[in-house]
């Protein structure tokens, strides 16, 4: 079984747990808080030197780092990985996207504003600058989706999952969807997905902890 080192409140993490969720795979979950610096003890950067979360146990002493390469490795022959070749290159294509366009900017704006106590005054330098680039992804995002239902191959996959997660905390972060109606659309259709499950679910078996 699956070990996923993860932490509640950070969208990279929330990825994973949403992808094992709506694929039913069974796993243990152990809560990890970087803001107190739990990635940077000797044990955690044996298993992952980077000193991220998310971090998957596939094996015993076998790790797998950073939220799309974990989505890659759980979702391969289920029905939220394409079998066409072209299908999941578009897909992966949508991935760098998010790592490159949209993570930087939502997904720091987020963890300074809504994360981090003091957070705003420490990066007002910054500020601008993730909002300037974000809506600038989110733009080329709702163009896109102007006459599409989904990223890539013509369905969910996990470039949704992938964009879904610091996309849907934008409005915790200063970030106004109001004039992106596609993407709006498009968020409401992830959360009508099968097995959808909220940022901070839990699994029975890491509740029951």
């Amino acid at each position: 079984m699956y070990t996923l080192y993860s932490m509640r409140r950070s969208g990279n993490c929330y990825k994973v747990r949403l992808a094992l969720a709506q694929l039913d795979i069974p796993h243990e979950l152990i809560e990890i808080d970087i803001l107190k610096g739990e990635t940077r003890t000797p044990e955690f950067l044996a298993m992952n030197p980077s000193g991220h979360v998310p971090l998957l146990e596939v094996a015993p002493g076998r790790h797998v780092a950073e939220s799309n390469a974990i989505l890659w490795y759980i979702a391969g022959h289920t029905p939220l990985f394409p079998d066409d070749r072209a299908d999941r290159a578009e897909m992966l294509q949508w991935m760098f996207f998010e790592q490159h366009s949209l993570e930087p900017n939502l997904g720091a704006a987020y963890f300074w504003l809504a994360l981090v106590k003091g957070g705003r005054e420490l990066q007002s330098h910054a500020l601008e600058d993730w909002l300037q680039e974000g809506y600038r992804a989110l733009g080329v995002m709702e163009k896109h989706l102007a006459t599409r239902r989904f990223f890539a191959a013509g369905r969910y996959s996990i470039a949704d999952i992938a964009l879904y997660a610091y996309t849907h905390l934008a409005h915790q972060c200063d970030f106004d969807l109001a004039s992106f109606p596609a993407v709006r659309g498009w968020l409401r259709r992830i959360e009508a997905q099968p097995g959808h499950v909220a940022m901070d679910w839990q699994p029975q078996m890491a509740a029951a902890q």
